[in-house]
């Protein structure tokens, strides 16, 4: 259906990002969100469940609540989250059967935000407008050399919280009054795990591995660790692969140290003086302030800025901790919290108005 060009307040769009417990949906009016709301599913609601796919009638009915809830009856457009999705340049994909598949197969993964494409496209079908993603977790740009791992047959990933640090990237270039094109800047997403990216020209040139790879460890995730451990671990400890990847990804960080995966309860302990929360609080500054030396290395130490965004940089002592060590050498830009759902309505917005092209999967 061909969609008559329309001024930038009047699009009608619908967002919808389901996470691992939660769906957070809105509808957008131009680039300003008219109604939002963040569907809270419980762990009895969901413990029924044994694959990602199966939470689809759930979270779809939720949904459909919010819409009935605010009276929606017409849209121009549907943006969802895009989910493990095979390696993707960033920018605006139209949903496509293919692209349906492989989320409902979870063939690149199980994620929640696997369902974010499928509800885009039923509600687009419905509405009978077009649906779309916006910079999946799977937005891979590397050089070729960013590839090579050291090992044959081991290659690095490119996992990052791409929605988020391209959405910050394009308000920092704005705000210097420059094309995102023609920046370089070093991004920290701090938040339930940690990615730190270099991008040139908007494009993430390297990065850490936000899920089960490198770089610093986060409130759960391992993050770059001794090889000798980790083989030990495998091969010493008696667990399967299964227990291995949930210690890494799940029970780990500070998780793993001090039994919490909450960040201002790290606070409050540092605070009343905690000693070990203390040094895992500095651990953690270390290993990310050294991951954001690494990527200004990589751009010869040329970025326009260092961007911290996250939903972590709220914490002046963690941001004001990473700054002390990054000031010297760049300008540091703080973007607390997460901006997710404006990227999605944004990156709608931007084909719609026939800025960008969409792009096809």
């Amino acid at each position: 259906m061909k969609i008559q060009k329309k001024s930038i307040r009047t699009y009608q769009i619908l967002v919808i990002n389901p996470g691992s417990t939660s769906t957070k949906v809105a509808l957008f009016k131009g680039n300003r969100p008219a109604f939002s709301r963040t569907i809270e599913h419980t762990d009895q609601e969901l413990s029924g469940f044994t694959k990602v796919h199966e939470q689809l009638g759930t979270r779809e009915k939720a949904v459909r609540v919010f819409m009935n809830d605010n009276c929606i009856t017409e849209l121009d457009a549907v943006a969802g989250r895009g989910g493990l999705l095979k390696p993707l340049h960033g920018g605006t994909y139209r949903v496509s059967d293919a692209m349906c598949r492989d989320l409902e197969d979870a063939r690149y993964g199980e994620h929640a935000s696997n369902l974010g494409p499928i509800l885009a496209k039923r509600f687009g079908v419905e509405f009978r407008v077009p649906a779309y993603i916006v910079d999946p977790v799977t937005v891979d740009e590397y050089e070729p050399s960013s590839r090579v791992s050291g090992v044959p047959g081991i290659e690095r990933k490119c996992r990052t919280h791409a929605l988020n640090i391209r959405a910050v990237s394009r308000r920092c270039a704005r705000k210097m009054g420059k094309a995102l094109a023609d920046t370089t800047f070093v991004v920290a997403h701090l938040g339930g795990g940690i990615s730190v990216c270099a991008l040139a020209g908007g494009r993430i040139i390297d990065s850490t591995d936000a899920l089960l790879g490198e770089g610093p460890f986060a409130m759960e995730r391992a993050g770059t660790l001794p090889l000798k451990g980790v083989v030990d671990l495998c091969f010493d400890g008696g667990s399967s692969k299964e227990q291995v990847l949930s210690l890494l990804s799940k029970r780990s960080g500070f998780k793993g140290y001090i039994g919490t995966d909450r960040l201002k309860d790290v606070l409050a302990r540092i605070k009343a003086g905690d000693e070990r929360s203390c040094l895992i609080f500095d651990a953690m500054v270390r290993q990310t302030v050294k991951w954001i030396g690494a990527m200004m290395a990589l751009v010869k130490g040329k970025a326009d800025a260092v961007i911290l965004t996250g939903g972590m940089v709220n914490a002046h002592l963690l941001s004001d901790a990473i700054c002390m060590h990054i000031e010297p050498m760049a300008e540091v830009r703080l973007y607390p919290g997460e901006f997710e759902m404006e990227a999605l309505a944004e990156g709608a917005l931007r084909v719609l108005q026939n800025i960008e092209p969409v792009l096809e999967y």
